[in-house]
C-alpha cells in the first residue's frame, strides 16, 4: 500500500507550480509514495490592500505562510512548500525548514508592457518591495515607483493595461511560469541585491519528524547560501523593520555574500561583500550585517 504525503500550497499559479515540482520529484524517486495536493488561501492572498511603508509591510514576512503553518501544526498537511524569501528568518515553534531546493535564477528583472516601452509619461514603475524600490531609484532617479499587489498574472495585466510604466519582478517566478519572454532586463545582484533566499523553494515540516523522502529535493549549495543570507537578514531584524537584500554564491569551498541594508528615515543606504569558508556561512552573514550597521554612511 502506498504512503500518502499531503503537500500544502497557496492557490496562486506560481505556488502550485512550485509545489508540484516538489511533489513530482518525490513521487518519481519514491514509487511507494502518493502525493496529495492541499491548497489554501493565505492572509497575503485575501487582503489585497497596498502594503504600508509606515509599517515596512513592503516585503513583510509571514503573510503568505501563516495558514500553511497552522495546517502543519493541526496535521492537515505533512509538508508546506513556500518560496523561501516569503518565510520569516526565525521558524515558528514546533516547525522547521526540512529541505531547500536547487536555486532558480535569483535576479530581479524589469518587465515592460507588451509592445515595448509605454509612451505614457504619467505612470510609474510598479513594485511591491521597499528593497527593490530603493535600489531601483538609485538606478533610475527620474522614474517614480508605486506599489502594486496581486499575483504575477494580475500585475502583468495591470502593466499591459497602462497602469504602470514597468514592473520589477523576480526572474525565478517568471521562469517557472514560462514567462521568460516578458523579461526586458536582468539586474545584476550588485545593481539590485535580491531578497534573502530568492529563487529557492523551501519545504517546511514539523520539527523532529523524519523527512528522508525529501532528500531528492535538497540542494547543499542552496542550504549554505540560505544560511548566510538568512543570518544576515536575521541580524538586521529579519527584513521587517528595514529593507534587506542578500545573495550568496559557493564555489570551491568558499562562500561570497553580497548584502544590502537601508534605513530611509536615517538616510542610510549601504552595500557590501564578504568572503569566507562555506562551512562558516551563518557567521559570514552575521559579520557582514555587523559591518554594514557599523559602517553605514548617511547620504
Amino acid at each position: 500500500m502506498k504512503r500518502t504525503i499531503r503537500f500544502g500550497s497557496r492557490k496562486s499559479r506560481l505556488a502550485l507550480i512550485q509545489t508540484r515540482l516538489v511533489m513530482d520529484a518525490v513521487t518519481k524517486a519514491h514509487p511507494d509514495i502518493s502525493a496529495e495536493l492541499v491548497t489554501m488561501d493565505t492572509s497575503g492572498d485575501k487582503d489585497m490592500r497596498p502594503f504600508s511603508d509606515s509599517t515596512q509591510a513592503f516585503g513583510i514576512k509571514g503573510l503568505f505562510t501563516k495558514e500553511l503553518e497552522g495546517a502543519l501544526r493541526n496535521g492537515d498537511i505533512d509538508v508546506a512548500v513556500h518560496s523561501l524569501k516569503d518565510m520569516p528568518s526565525q521558524q515558528s515553534e514546533g516547525l522547521a525548514i526540512v529541505a531547500l531546493s536547487h536555486r532558480e535564477d535569483p535576479r530581479d528583472v524589469l518587465v515592460l508592457p507588451n509592445g515595448g516601452l509605454s509612451q505614457k509619461t504619467d505612470t510609474a514603475a510598479g513594485c511591491s518591495s521597499t528593497r527593490r524600490r530603493l535600489q531601483f531609484r538609485r538606478l533610475f532617479p527620474n522614474i517614480s515607483v508605486e506599489p502594486v499587489r496581486g499575483n504575477v498574472q494580475t500585475r502583468l495585466k495591470k502593466l499591459d493595461e497602462g497602469m504602470f510604466l514597468s514592473l520589477i519582478l523576480a526572474a525565478a517566478g517568471l521562469k517557472r511560469l514560462g514567462l521568460t519572454d516578458r523579461i526586458s532586463r536582468y539586474f545584476t545582484v550588485d545593481e539590485m541585491t535580491p531578497s534573502p533566499g530568492q529563487g529557492i523553494m523551501a519545504c517546511q515540516g514539523r520539527a523532529g519528524e523524519a523527512y528522508e523522502y525529501l532528500d531528492v529535493v535538497r540542494d547543499e549549495k542552496s542550504e549554505l547560501c540560505a544560511a548566510a543570507e538568512r543570518s544576515f537578514s536575521d541580524a538586521l531584524g529579519g527584513g521587517c523593520t528595514s529593507p534587506v537584500g542578500a545573495y550568496a554564491e559557493v564555489a570551491g569551498g568558499r562562500l561570497e555574500l553580497c548584502g544590502f541594508y537601508a534605513d530611509e528615515a536615517a538616510g542610510i543606504y549601504r552595500k557590501g561583500k564578504l568572503c569566507g569558508g562555506a562551512e562558516e556561512a551563518s557567521a559570514i552573514g552575521r559579520k557582514l550585517a555587523a559591518t554594514l550597521l557599523e559602517g553605514s554612511a548617511k547620504e
